[in-house]
């Protein structure tokens, strides 16, 4: 089973409270997950190998370390994915960018998918699913699914927070992806949404309704 890890670092946790706040409005909100995810990307990449590099400094040769030529992607589920991309970009400028587009359906609460434009080489790349909220589970499944369609062998998710039973569905269908989020929260409630939450992510990320 991969593993589940809950990312409690004061910074994250306290600027998580705000992002929860039904009076944080859009700007800070945006600014808030940017910086989160920024944050967040430290523990996803942890586990990426180094190699042993020369490096002249201006007073003598430094043997010293780089990452050993890994290709990340980075795939936000839209919309409200999109949010956590730049801070994600600040600490890896290199990744590439992909998007799939899901909407849930409001009777079923299933996905459907309606938009998927992934880079060619995805196989070789470690793929960082994003997305803020992991609440049924549904939308985070369904886009692992696509990658592995199509070719990814190597894939992380990683949320903001998330409910129990989002996590009991994504561990169940891939055992091999490993889950990072911010918090853990009680529970789904009849419409699907995350107890306590944040409410909609990409309603306050965009200023819609």
């Amino acid at each position: 089973m991969a593993k589940l890890q809950v990312l409690d670092h004061p910074l994250i946790q306290h600027k998580l409270s705000l992002i929860r706040d039904e009076k944080t409005g859009s700007k800070e909100f945006r600014e808030l997950v940017e910086e989160v995810a920024m944050l967040m990307a430290y523990e996803v990449t942890r586990d990426f190998p180094l190699q042993e590099v020369e490096v002249q400094t201006p007073v003598a040769l430094a043997r010293t370390k780089v990452i050993a030529g890994r290709k990340v992607g980075l795939v936000p589920i839209l919309r409200a994915g999109l949010g956590m991309v730049d801070g994600m970009l600040r600490l890896i400028p290199a990744a590439k960018v992909g998007h799939v587009g899901l909407y849930r359906d409001p009777e079923t609460l299933s996905p459907v998918e309606y938009y998927c434009k992934l880079p060619s080489d995805i196989a070789d790349r470690d793929l960082i699913v994003i997305d803020p909220m992991l609440a049924t589970g549904g939308s985070a499944t369904a886009a692992i699914t696509f990658l592995k369609e199509r070719g990814a062998k190597n894939i992380k998710l990683m949320c903001l927070i998330a409910a129990p039973e989002g996590i009991k569905a994504v561990q169940t269908a891939h055992p091999d992806v490993d889950i990072f989020v911010a918090a853990v929260d009680e529970r789904l409630n009849d419409h699907g949404y995350i107890i306590p939450g944040l409410g909609d992510a990409g309603d306050r990320l965009f200023g819609t309704k």
